[in-house]
């Protein structure tokens, strides 16, 4: 993992971006349970905290430009009382305030109350996710798998992802607690399902650097 680089790559790992401390205090804070997974995580205290802190926010910076800013947060916790797989695709949706018809932005959707809708492929392009991981994560409990070099590809269709599947090889992200997986949300990823008996919780912070074109608002946290 460690010759990977999201410029070229599409995502990269960091070690140890969250220490201990923190990662108990993350836990505590969302409750370990068997929940698969929560949205709106902004609006725990903990979580906001660590997104909007200066070590995750000039770290972010590099690879989005302009003022970072969280605008999306959401807990995975794959276990074995909430077990499942994700099938390949591309993270193509964002949160925004309110609908506002607006070009280029289309196939809106409403999740957990909150509007989200699919922008023009130059917005994904410049955002950043970073997947904090608050377990070890490997082939045997689920860890993220990806293409590399796929976020450059644009938005994919169905028998595009089919291809490229058979034509290029994944990489698993395997990963220690407390490390940073850093990944553009065009690049390709998927997951199987956990097949031992060890929890993967997976804190996903999404990064954008822009505000959102005309009167069209990146949605706040309540």
């Amino acid at each position: 993992m460690e010759h990977y680089r999201i410029a070229e790559h599409g995502f990269e790992l960091v070690a140890g971006l969250v220490g201990e401390p923190e990662r108990r205090e993350l836990l505590d804070a969302v409750g370990d349970g068997n929940v698969a997974g929560r949205r709106n995580m902004l609006a725990v205290p903990a979580v906001a905290a660590l997104a909007k802190s200066k070590k995750l926010l000039d770290l972010v910076q590099r690879y989005t430009g302009g003022e970072p800013r969280p605008v999306r947060a959401i807990w995975f916790n794959k276990s074995p009382g909430a077990n499942w797989l994700v099938a390949w695709h591309q993270d193509l949706a964002i949160p925004v305030r309110e609908r506002v018809e607006t070009p280029g932005f289309g196939a809106w959707s409403v999740k957990e109350g909150v509007p989200h809708v699919q922008p023009p492929v130059e917005v994904l392009e410049r955002m950043l996710t970073v997947r904090i991981h608050l377990d070890n994560a490997d082939e045997w409990n689920g860890a993220l798998r990806v293409i590399p070099e796929s976020h450059r590809l644009g938005r994919l269709d169905a028998d595009q992802i089919a291809s490229l599947r058979e034509g290029r090889s994944e990489t698993l992200c395997a990963a220690a607690a407390g490390d940073a997986l850093l990944m553009r949300p065009l690049l390709l990823h998927a997951s199987g399902r956990s097949t031992n008996d060890r929890s993967r919780r997976v804190l996903h912070l999404e990064y954008a650097g822009e505000e959102l074109p005309g009167v069209l608002e990146w949605r706040k946290p309540d």
